[in-house]
């Protein structure tokens, strides 16, 4: 793509992007990518795993490959850099996702602590007893929707991930597979912290989940100086796109049946889901991978098979299947389900 003064490609980008948000997709249509990333999508089905495009002044670098995004965010010393808006960050809460060199250590190491197992369990009891609180009568739609968008509001990647795993799992038969296992390790009673890692089908199916629709479409990063990936040069500046949605659904990497809603690829573990051990990147890679990654997974199982305990669920009839990319991956109208109390 020719380079443009100052704006670059960005209002190609803008003018594909506001395109694809005007169309919704077919209800069992896993292949997103056209939809949520139309011209980043175009540019690598042109131009290969490795091209580049111009973020306004800025070049971009968009590597498509698990091993090459795998050595940039493996990097320790700070030659890769997240972007920084500091106008921006002035205006809103800082975190450790926006921090840099040693306020980003010290505060990781403060966090690191809460997520052992023995935070988790303190946090496992004390979901199920919030949620038990909420009363449900009879069979009143409104009054049984409280649960699941409270559970789905704990954190923002499993409210993503619940987001996409229920249309999913109301038009399929493993709801069925789930809940017999579910039932079978936990009955209907209180959820144990240590029957988690026994829950297999639930657990492809959240990876499959997490394989079609991960949170964030790409990572970015810029070079702090001159860097070698994969025997290419980049001077400084240069900013490095990781785009994980199109690796995700490529079927160089995951096969030809990549599009479809297959949990069993997952069967043998995530290292032997694809044809590479390194190409499930849903939470990131390296020393910068998400903090909260096992909490996610943790709060997005508990939630699941509470549903599937007491609950019978199916699409409701206003549900559009609609993917948008602003901020996170997320339904762009909401997921609306219904359920009735068993």
């Amino acid at each position: 793509m020719s380079y443009r003064f100052l704006i670059g490609d960005v209002k190609d980008y803008e003018r594909r992007n506001k395109e694809a948000r005007s169309r919704s997709t077919p209800l069992r249509c896993y292949d997103i990518a056209p939809h949520v990333a139309p011209l980043l999508h175009d540019i690598v089905g042109e131009h290969g795993k490795v091209c580049i495009s111009w973020y306004g002044p800025y070049l971009k670098v968009t590597i498509s490959d698990p091993d090459l995004t795998k050595e940039v965010m493996s990097n320790k010393f700070g030659h890769f850099e997240k972007l920084q808006f500091p106008a921006l960050s002035r205006l809103l809460a800082g975190g450790l996702a926006t921090y840099e060199g040693e306020k980003w250590v010290m505060h990781r190491r403060i966090l690191n602590p809460h997520s052992n197992s023995r935070s988790s369990s303190s946090c496992c009891q004390r979901f199920q007893h919030a949620v038990k609180s909420l009363s449900v009568n009879g069979y009143n739609p409104l009054v049984l929707m409280v649960p699941v968008r409270w559970m789905s509001a704990q954190s923002s990647k499993d409210s993503l991930e619940m987001s996409f795993l229920a249309p999913r799992l109301a038009v399929t038969t493993l709801k069925d597979r789930a809940r017999e296992e579910v039932l079978g390790l936990f009955g209907k009673n209180k959820l144990v912290y240590e029957g988690f890692s026994q829950l297999k089908t639930v657990t492809m199916i959240l990876y499959e989940v997490l394989q079609l629709y991960p949170p964030a479409v790409a990572f970015i990063r810029k070079t702090y100086k001159e860097m070698d990936i994969g025997g290419i040069t980049y001077p400084a500046g240069v900013l490095i796109e990781l785009p994980v949605l199109l690796m995700h659904h490529d079927p160089d990497i995951w096969g030809d049946d990549v599009h479809e809603f297959k949990p069993e690829r997952f069967a043998d573990g995530i290292s032997k889901a694809s044809k590479n051990p390194g190409a499930f990147l849903p939470f990131g890679w390296g020393p910068r991978i998400c903090n909260g990654q096992q909490f996610a997974l943790l709060e997005a199982k508990m939630a699941l098979c509470m549903i599937l305990q007491h609950f019978e669920f199916e699409l409701a009839q206003s549900y559009t299947h609609a993917v948008d990319n602003r901020k996170l991956l997320h339904p762009m109208h909401g997921a609306q389900i219904k359920l009735r109390a068993i």
